[in-house]
């Protein structure tokens, strides 16, 4: 039923479509981008339940407040402290190697501005995790979500695979075009 509910509103309601020709892997880490609005968080689960699988994501603490925080949880939330030294990387990689199944959802720029260097961790992640990154764009400009490209992390090609999903992601245009930039290398 609700796979069916998101399906109605994503792709008869609001027009979009989609292009996934990468299998579902039981373990990856999904990176999404661009992020330039909330709506992204917001498409991104209906675009998930609509074709029917689940992922975990993470986000800002300051979001976990009651009651939207019990929310965030069921539906897959992992609070994060950005203040804090701890490895999070580890204790999420962690997580995924001792689980049967392991979808995350991680936006590298970290935020909805306008940034000149994406995080790293998501690459990190999967790279101790060893597990596939999954490559998902929200391009706005077509009401498309695309997914057609999986990197396999290997630590000495991180700069290498860092400039393919550059090249990757420059053609989509998020929601706020002028606050997505890929990195220059």
């Amino acid at each position: 039923m609700y796979q069916k509910i998101c399906r109605l509103i994503l792709f008869r309601w609001l027009g979009w479509t989609y292009d996934l020709s990468l299998p579902e892997r039981p373990k990856c880490i999904l990176c999404v981008a661009p992020h330039t609005s909330n709506w992204d968080f917001v498409l991104g689960e209906v675009f998930y339940g609509a074709i029917g699988r689940k992922s975990g994501f993470m986000m800002k603490k300051n979001w976990f407040f009651w009651p939207l925080g019990v929310l965030l949880r069921r539906i897959g939330g992992i609070p994060v402290e950005r203040k804090k030294h701890t490895s999070l990387t580890d204790a999420v990689a962690e997580i995924a190697r001792n689980s049967d199944t392991f979808h995350l959802a991680i936006t590298p720029e970290g935020t909805r501005k306008k940034v000149d260097t994406w995080k790293r961790g998501f690459y990190v992640i999967a790279l101790k995790a060893s597990i596939p990154i999954q490559l998902y764009a929200l391009d706005y400009a077509h009401k498309k979500i695309v997914c057609t490209r999986e990197i396999i992390p290997d630590e000495a090609l991180m700069e290498q695979h860092m400039r393919e999903i550059m090249d990757y992601y420059k053609p989509f245009c998020g929601r706020h075009p002028e606050k997505f930039q890929v990195e220059s290398f």
